[in-house]
């Protein structure tokens, strides 16, 4: 036992001496790995006899475990010797400033819903809302649109195979007029509402999605007239486009809802090959451009809503966000806005702490 007293000695003294991990981790595979002398003497162990194992067999295992303990206490006070030596050489800066960690933006259709919820509050409306799964009642017959209108067909709108408990069509709302009619029958009047929300339609090219975002305006009083209904939209847009030389021209048109009907252009110049909101469309060098549609709501539509139209009148009034968001960002693809693309998203959004108000601008770009 001469010999085995001899390599334990060896083995822990290399150990001791051991200065990187590596070299450590060598002399482990030369004791006790599968060809090292540890375990060359633990096989030989079953050769011998009974009484050989009982007087050799302490001095084996008391060797294995002495190597065993020795590598561990080694290895743990080399791994210390490695993690300090790296804390010295990365030491932090605390008067560095902290890296930036990434973040998100807020995507131009919800910068511009909170700006239009920030200007109609200023004026008294409230925010409304609807389901965006709708039956054909409140989407179109409470609306004044016949069976024969186009909007009813199947190739514009999105309609679901199952009917509601009173056997009416469901649908993939096709505007958010809706919600006009639900907060007629729930609120009665008087009424000051918008109802921005998605839409859906069966179209799709650069300017035209198969969802988009709608805001619809409803007043419901007593003595309203059309010259209301200019003044609030004149109003509206100066404070949105934040400029004081919007001018307005209402065209006559029609629509099942609203009557008289109206468009709404606004005057615009061409700066850069862009357009500009903002002077007379009759200008040199300008232009007009329907912005919404609106009118005075029809008597059918105010009965339908439960209100009696000889005490009371309306009108109503309805954009696209998505629209105007092009309009005032100057975004040229309507599909962009929902590609998802993180570098898009980055290059047009917003900060989540920029609030959009009246008195810092509505539409402050960070």
């Amino acid at each position: 036992m001469e010999q085995l007293d001899q390599q334990q000695a060896e083995t822990l003294g290399a150990i001791a001496d051991a200065t990187t991990l590596d070299a450590l981790e060598a002399i482990r595979v030369s004791a006790l790995g599968k060809q090292g002398w540890v375990s060359a003497l633990l096989k030989t162990m079953g050769q011998l006899s009974p009484e050989e194992r009982q007087a050799k067999g302490p001095q084996i295992h008391g060797a294995r475990e002495a190597v065993t303990t020795a590598l561990a206490a080694r290895k743990a006070a080399l791994e210390s010797a490695v993690l300090d030596a790296r804390l010295a050489a990365e030491a932090v800066d605390l008067s560095l400033p902290a890296p930036e960690s990434p973040r998100g933006s807020v995507h131009p259709v919800s910068q511009v819903m909170d700006e239009l919820a920030e200007i109609f509050a200023d004026m008294g409306f409230a925010v409304a809302s609807g389901p965006e799964i709708e039956d054909d009642w409140h989407n179109f017959t409470a609306l004044n649109m016949p069976e024969t209108h186009p909007a009813r067909a199947m190739h514009d709108t999105f309609y679901f195979p199952d009917k509601d408990g009173e056997g009416r069509d469901m649908l993939l709302r096709t505007h958010t007029s809706p919600v006009q009619i639900r907060a007629m029958l729930k609120d009665g009047a008087p009424l000051r509402i918008i109802a921005p929300g998605r839409v859906y339609r069966s179209d799709s090219d650069a300017t035209h999605t198969p969802m988009f975002h709608q805001i619809e305006g409803l007043v419901i009083d007593k003595g309203i007239h059309l010259g209301h209904l200019k003044w609030t939209l004149e109003t509206f847009l100066k404070a949105f486009f934040e400029r004081d030389d919007i001018v307005l021209r209402l065209r006559p048109s029609y629509f099942p809802f609203t009557e008289p009907s109206v468009e709404v252009d606004v005057g615009y110049t061409l700066v850069g090959g862009k357009r500009v909101v903002g002077g007379s469309g009759d200008a040199p060098g300008g232009g007009w451009m329907e912005v919404l549609g609106s009118g005075m709501v029809n008597r059918k539509v105010i009965e339908f809503g439960g209100l009696d139209p000889d005490e009371w009148q309306g009108f109503a009034f309805g954009t696209g966000v998505d629209r105007l968001a092009m309009l005032k960002y100057g975004l040229d693809d309507l599909r962009a806005f929902f590609d998802g693309d993180a570098r898009w998203l980055g290059h047009y959004g917003f900060g989540a702490l920029d609030v959009p108000t009246l008195s810092g601008g509505v539409g402050v770009k960070p």
